[in-house]
């Protein structure tokens, strides 16, 4: 199966959910279940960098995974990288300044400047020279657009050689317009369409949470790709909740 970041090029859908229980049992009956990709996340969890590197494991190879550092600083990208995933979501990029030093830093010489070492991306050791030759062109590097400074620069922001995905984080991208979690509110929805447009206007393809599966459906209508359905605890947590219901009823 071509790797994700090729998947997205050639203009497939992706529906997957959030990972932060930092569990590589959730995350293999997840996987289980169907979902076509993870977005493993160290922003928003106490999940560890170890945690993290169980939890591809469990995933590979059939489901690939993206991984969200807590930053975007060179010592977290090295990190989340070096454990092998698909790709990273990187969050809070504001500009095409803080693109352009993500794409250097994420890609190997000459294209970048991203640091070598042995690590499971390397299989130990065992693929490091395969591994470099491909790495620029297999890892996918998805810009996470979440604040109203990102839309306002998002023209520069696209013109950045490399990017791979956007990805929208509807939630704080309205928190950031005083409008907490009114992700429906109609200048969120504009400043997101302004986003949509701008990325389709470059090529690149687009994600985005959504708490729901009609959202989702109204997104992939859209012409959204990467798509995030719900988080690992939360499902946990709702499926407890409705079976207990069930039974008092």
């Amino acid at each position: 199966m071509p790797m994700l970041k090729q998947r997205l090029k050639d203009g497939e859908v992706l529906v997957g959910t959030l990972v932060g229980m930092g569990s590589p049992e959730v995350a293999e009956a997840l996987c289980l279940s169907g979902m076509q990709w993870l977005f493993v996340d160290m922003e928003h969890s106490a999940t560890g960098i170890g945690a993290v590197q169980s939890i591809l494991q469990a995933a590979a190879p059939a489901v690939p995974c993206l991984v969200r550092p807590p930053a975007a600083d060179e010592g977290w990208l090295k990190k989340s990288l070096d454990i092998g995933p698909s790709g990273l979501i990187i969050p809070h990029v504001n500009s095409a300044e803080e693109a352009r030093r993500i794409m250097h830093l994420t890609r190997y010489p000459p294209q970048g400047g991203r640091s070598i070492g042995i690590a499971r991306a390397q299989g130990y050791g065992l693929h490091f020279e395969s591994y470099l030759r491909q790495a620029n062109d297999e890892v996918a590097i998805v810009l996470q657009i979440e604040h109203r400074d990102a839309v306002d620069n998002i023209e520069s922001i696209v013109a950045v050689e490399g990017i791979d995905g956007l990805y929208i984080g509807p939630y704080d991208l309205s928190a950031s317009m005083g409008k907490p979690g009114a992700v429906n509110d109609a200048d969120v929805q504009a400043a997101i369409g302004r986003v949509e447009a701008c990325a389709r206007g470059a090529g690149i393809p687009l994600g985005i949470f959504v708490a729901d599966p009609e959202t989702a459906g109204a997104y992939i209508r859209r012409g959204y790709q990467l798509i995030t359905v719900g988080v690992d605890a939360l499902m946990l947590a709702q499926a407890a909740k409705s079976i207990l219901s069930a039974v008092e009823r």
